[in-house]
């Protein structure tokens, strides 16, 4: 009996220290447990204000290539415009030197034209004197230079007959050149006109008029095509202080110059 006490004592006894080693195993293991969900809580909450501020660059990052996308569509926006400036500029110097260069041949047109006037004109008036008559070429024109003792009596804008003749033979030359305007100046020197004329501005008119009644009414040139002034003393061409240079100023200029109608079209059209 004392047998099978002692054998339960030791039963319960083992029993006992086996319940008490796993117990403490069990309490160690729950410690070590609670340890690692602390530091998994730890690194949760590590983690998670890691994505959060990730996520924080990530909307910077966003936000700014928004902001460089909105830049670049400015940019290209501008860069058209620029683009398109540039284009319509390229344009304007095209248009622009294709008007020079046409501008450019009706200048060499009228220089051609000129010249081959001032060689007609030439040829018509070669019996005169040089003295009385002279053919020059100034700023595209031909003038035509006829001294007072050439044309008119002292102090009349009665033409005479030797006058008369070099008028027929330059509208001969003018009819058959239609696209030529004719421009008649009357000048004087300055001394005082006495007599029919009340001064030096009305015997310069009164003289270019008279030619251009013989040029119109005896030689039919048309009339649409001339045009008479009177410039009395104010334009010399030598000094009025000796006879030889008031003898240069008494004369009267007819300026001939091809129409440029043309020409002025184009002038006006260029900015």
């Amino acid at each position: 009996m004392k047998k099978y006490i002692v054998v339960f004592a030791g039963l319960i006894f083992f029993s006992s220290c086996v319940a008490k080693r796993y117990l403490t195993q069990s309490q160690s293991q729950t410690a070590q447990l609670r340890e690692d969900s602390t530091q998994l809580a730890k690194k949760n909450s590590s983690m998670e204000a890691s994505i959060s501020s990730l996520n924080a660059q990530i909307n910077d990052l966003n936000n700014k290539i928004t902001d460089l996308d909105s830049q670049n569509s400015q940019l290209g926006e501008q860069t058209s415009a620029q683009q398109n400036k540039l284009s319509q500029s390229q344009q304007d110097l095209q248009l622009q030197k294709k008007k020079l260069e046409e501008l450019q041949s009706l200048l060499s047109q009228q220089k051609k034209a000129s010249e081959e006037l001032k060689s007609k004109m030439d040829e018509a008036l070669k019996g005169f004197n040089s003295s009385d008559l002279s053919v020059y070429q100034k700023n595209g024109k031909v003038y035509v230079s006829l001294s007072e003792k050439l044309l008119f009596p002292s102090g009349s804008a009665v033409v005479n007959p030797q006058g008369v003749d070099a008028l027929a033979k330059l509208a001969a030359v003018l009819n058959l050149n239609a696209d030529v305007a004719v421009d008649i100046e009357g000048h004087t020197d300055s001394i005082p006109i006495r007599g029919r004329y009340k001064d030096n501005w009305d015997l310069s008119t009164a003289r270019a008029n008279s030619i251009v009644r013989i040029l119109v009414n005896n030689y039919k040139v048309d009339p649409t095509r001339v045009i008479s002034s009177g410039h009395s003393s104010y334009e010399p061409v030598a000094s009025n202080s000796t006879a030889e240079g008031r003898a240069k100023n008494r004369r009267t200029d007819i300026i001939l110059s091809p129409k440029l109608d043309e020409m002025y079209k184009l002038l006006n059209g260029m900015p």
